[in-house]
């Protein structure tokens, strides 16, 4: 979910004032918070399952990507060939 400018961007302040609103916020949004110092930006508050989903999104996409550079390097393997590497041939 895209941030909010107007609800998303707290100073470190509030984060040290009142922890759990920041993280309450972040948790019920979805969305992440960017946490300011002197007006620039210094760290992100985000919702635990919003972290683990991104995360697996990443890999995910790391793990295509790896496999349309194999295909690309001649490096796919035949369905025989992958029965065989997991053992169920």
């Amino acid at each position: 979910m895209p941030i909010k400018f107007s609800e998303d961007i707290i100073p470190l302040t509030d984060l040290k004032v009142n922890p759990g609103k920041v993280v309450n916020h972040a948790k019920n949004t979805h969305r992440p918070i960017l946490l300011t110092s002197r007006g620039r930006g210094v760290a992100v508050v985000q919702g635990l399952d919003e972290y683990e989903k991104g995360e697996e999104e990443r890999e995910f996409m790391k793990a295509v990507a790896t496999g349309l550079m194999e295909i690309r390097e001649g490096k796919e393997l035949t369905l025989d060939e992958v029965r065989k590497k997991l053992g169920i041939a």
